[in-house]
């Protein structure tokens, strides 16, 4: 991939996060965290999934869980690229270590500093694009919405 297909495909990311965003559960939006998931050889996402913890009621329901589970049932994801919004907290860091995803594309690590040097550590490639969208739509949702940032990320790691 070059930095032109990581940007295009970092926007269908974004746009998995707004998804979220604009889905209300009781008057509360979700969390804006989009991810997609690309095949070595592709340009195109084969999953795509948004934070749907507030809808769900889920704890585990983080962008990057759904994804996952949108791709259903694959034999190895050595060959795949995971764009994700905001970088990964250390359950959806363990997942991609779990599976062995290579690479992981971050649209920002300034609102959450996540994970990414555990990534790395367990040999991820990481690049962090620090997106201006990503993290305009996710300082709106903490500055609008604390109470729930908080309840997400169990008061850890706060900017």
């Amino acid at each position: 991939m070059n930095s032109a297909d990581d940007a295009r495909l970092m926007k269908l990311a974004l746009e998995q996060a707004q998804r979220s965003y604009a889905e209300k559960t009781r008057g509360t939006p979700g969390l804006p965290i989009g991810a997609v998931m690309v095949a070595r050889g592709s340009d195109e996402p084969f999953a795509r999934g948004h934070n749907r913890r507030v809808q769900d009621g889920d704890p585990t329901a983080h962008g990057e869980m759904v994804c996952l589970r949108n791709a259903g049932r694959r034999r190895r994801y050595d060959d795949v690229t995971m764009y994700t919004t905001l970088s990964p907290c250390m359950m959806c860091a363990g997942t991609i270590v779990q599976f062995g995803i290579p690479r992981v594309v971050v649209g920002e690590a300034v609102n959450f500093q996540g994970n990414v040097d555990f990534l790395r550590q367990h040999g991820v490639e990481v690049l962090v694009l620090d997106d201006p969208g990503c993290k305009a739509l996710m300082r709106e949702f903490i500055e609008k919405h604390p109470e729930v940032w908080d309840e997400d990320i169990a008061g850890r790691d706060r900017v």
